[in-house]
């Protein structure tokens, strides 16, 4: 499947949106293309390298009523992609698979990122066909490494092995595009474990396999040692090599080696992708979910309903301000966002470095999850 598809996994795919970006440059209040967001904060995994730790925030409860207003307001504003994936485990949510369906029902695209164990195995072939991707969150090829990098049980390797396994199996037999993805958060320390899960994808039927830098905060809280990524060039070149006509294997080169370091000061990105945390707030990014940066919080979709958030004059006022000389993106923010290539690609943009202009390669896979 991979041989036919313009897969980006290393960047971005705003340049096929560009009616959006003249609409925000030209000062209008657009919607975001893609929104990321958990449906609970809960986790049943402990992971050495987890930044949702760091960003504990005031939990609401995120009932299905909330979930399915949420989803009828993104649709109606114009929200083009859904993909739970951020400060929890959405498979910890009862409402995880009629929020999926809902959300297709409503036009929308929608992913589900995930560390599998929760998955009910009877309703892939209800909720496979409804995702454009479910990836796996999955950062060790051993059973012992599994654990310890994880926070969890040996024997849960196998059981998400299994899932996966199973989740490329009702793929097949359905005859569906959904793409089947796992992703390794790498920390320098986890190099041993790089071919391994490299040759574990291939094994279990999986896509591809995306291997990540670790995002730190402004504190460096995790300790993550971005120049040690140097060292794992060849490793990362090496797996790499592992890629068949079938399956992927992808460094985020272009994150692994910035030394986490940003070269905009401002940041452009959220009002194209943005971040809800599973507690239900609503923030530009997930890298200000904590509560010691309420200045920059702007709602919670259990109080009120997105649609009034998107249309409210504070939503405005947190999105301009992080664009303005007020904010330094360079200081003030944690490392490698999620916004991160997106707002590489507006600064340029605004800094005449870069021409809007419509891409000259194919569309690609998924191109609403920009």
């Amino acid at each position: 499947m991979i041989q036919n598809k313009n897969l980006i996994l290393d960047g971005h795919k705003l340049e096929w949106h560009r009616d959006r970006v003249e609409a925000w440059l030209a000062g209008e209040r657009i919607a975001p293309i893609t929104i990321d967001c958990a449906l609970t904060r809960a986790c049943n995994m402990r992971c050495v390298y987890c930044y949702g730790q760091l960003q504990a925030n005031d939990e609401k409860r995120i009932n299905q009523d909330v979930i399915f207003r949420f989803l009828d307001d993104a649709a109606e504003i114009g929200v083009k992609a859904i993909s739970f994936v951020s400060d929890g485990e959405s498979t910890c949510s009862p409402h995880l698979y009629d929020a999926i369906l809902r959300g297709k029902e409503n036009g929308l695209d929608m992913a589900l990122g995930t560390n599998g164990i929760l998955l009910k195995s009877e309703r892939l072939s209800e909720i496979l066909p409804a995702l454009t991707y479910l990836r796996f969150n999955i950062s060790a090829g051993e059973p012992k490494r599994y654990a310890q990098i994880h926070g969890c049980e040996e024997k849960l390797f196998e059981k998400a092995c299994n899932i996966i396994k199973e989740c490329a199996k009702v793929k097949k037999q359905l005859g569906i595009d959904t793409m089947i993805g796992l992703q390794m958060v790498l920390m320098p320390e986890f190099e041993d474990q790089v071919i391994p899960l490299a040759r574990l994808g291939a094994d279990l039927g999986a896509d591809y396999l995306v291997i990540k830098h670790c995002s730190d905060d402004e504190d460096g809280s995790l300790g993550v040692q971005y120049e040690k990524y140097f060292e794992l060039t060849d490793l990362l070149k090496k797996a790499e090599a592992l890629s068949t006509d079938r399956y992927l294997v992808q460094a985020k080169w272009s994150k692994i080696l910035s030394r986490g370091k940003r070269k905009y000061s401002r940041c452009y990105g959220p009002p194209f992708i943005m971040q809800f945390s599973g507690s239900g707030l609503v923030a530009p990014c997930g890298m200000l979910f904590n509560n010691k940066y309420k200045n920059f919080h702007i709602g919670n979709i259990a109080d009120t309903s997105f649609k009034k958030i998107w249309q409210s004059d504070r939503y405005r006022e947190v999105l301009n301000y992080i664009a303005s000389d007020k904010f330094d993106a360079k200081t003030m923010c944690g490392t490698l966002c999620l916004q991160h290539k997106v707002n590489e690609y507006i600064w340029d943009l605004k800094q005449g470095k870069q021409v809007l202009k419509d891409p000259e390669t194919k569309k690609p896979f998924g191109v609403n999850f920009i």
